[in-house]
């Protein structure tokens, strides 16, 4: 499986501004900041690109393009929402004690944690300005209204983030609560994104609140895929064992499904693994059973699939560019089936 074309369409622009936005900082801060984001090594190399998909700003721009924008003019804004996303990555490695990612250490493994919080903190700030860059022919109402929208999104995801790390303590979560929960941590910045770039397309404040809702569950349908990975990925594909997940107690929507649906002796199994201590290869493959049992695979696999629906709908009513329209379906199939 391989990205849809509409990911390199964009992906030189994004790059060069988000380039540009960091290009002036020369503090070691910052050199944090760049190998997060996969331009340089340790030492501060130059190395090949190990980015990540850039799926936020591509959304973007692409939701401009659909309602008969010109993409050149949300560039700050994709920006800013890539800046966004990877100052919740550094700090959600440090809050998790994840010491990889994109097959690399971690910011905070490298530098300390005191060290991350600050590139991640001063990446947030960087976003904002990267805002300031929009041209001066885009409203003044218009450009507050994104910076607005992008700062309600970051407590979004501050609120999905504190409810996220709640739940490790607890076994009473149920699917409606971790709904509610990635609605913020994953659904809100996918939404603004969409939102963002139809704002900055187009006058039309239906279709502009259409896409927030496409967004909302475009994120959810997108989360749930993850976590169907994070357990039953392909190693080959997502860099990760199979199992994942639960060797790090995550409470992941296949978690919260068989909490919630199983019953008798596979509850109490499920119960017995997550109440004990470490997580070892042999309980793996009991919760792997209990998950199998109550088909929570497939089970929450619909549930991705619904909200996908639901996206889809959503961009099928709206008047949109034609050929956008198109490369939106297509990169919404790809999102709730894709194996990495």
């Amino acid at each position: 499986m391989i990205l849809p074309a509409v990911f390199d369409r964009y992906r030189n622009e994004i790059d060069a501004e988000l380039k540009s936005v960091l290009a002036e900082q020369q503090s070691p801060l910052y050199d944090m900041m760049r190998y997060h984001l996969g331009w340089i090594d340790a030492q501060g190399n130059l190395c090949q690109n190990s980015s990540g998909k850039a799926l936020r700003p591509v959304l973007c721009l692409l939701a401009c393009e659909a309602v008969g924008g010109e993409p050149a003019r949300a560039l700050p804004v994709a920006a800013a929402i890539e800046l966004i996303h990877n100052y919740s990555l550094i700090h959600d490695d440090i809050q998790d004690d994840d010491r990889e990612r994109r097959h690399r250490p971690t910011v905070w493994s490298i530098w300390g944690k005191p060290q991350a919080i600050n590139a991640g903190t001063a990446m947030r700030i960087l976003a904002s300005l990267a805002l300031s860059r929009i041209g001066g022919e885009i409203p003044m109402d218009k450009r507050l209204r994104a910076q607005r929208l992008l700062d309600e999104c970051t407590l979004r995801l501050i609120e999905g983030q504190y409810l996220d790390i709640s739940y490790e303590s607890r076994l009473d979560i149920g699917i409606n609560d971790y709904i509610a929960m990635i609605e913020g941590k994953t659904a809100a910045l996918i939404a603004c994104s969409l939102e963002a770039g139809a704002l900055l397309g187009t006058d039309a404040e239906e279709t502009i609140a259409c896409f927030h809702e496409i967004g909302r569950n475009l994120g959810l349908a997108f989360q749930i895929r993850d976590d169907i990975l994070g357990i039953w990925g392909d190693e080959k594909k997502t860099g990760k064992p199979t199992g994942s997940d639960i060797r790090r107690r995550k409470k992941t929507l296949p978690i919260v499904y068989a909490l919630e649906k199983s019953e008798g002796e596979l509850k109490k199994e499920l119960l017995s693994v997550y109440q004990n201590g470490a997580l070892i290869d042999g309980n793996v493959d009991r919760v792997l059973k209990v998950l199998d049992a109550v088909s929570a695979q497939s089970q929450t696999q619909k549930i991705a699939d619904n909200y996908c629906d639901m996206a889809m709908d959503g961009i099928r009513k709206a008047d949109l560019v034609p050929s956008a329209r198109r490369d939106l379906e297509e990169l919404f199939h790809f999102l709730v089936v894709r194996s990495f």
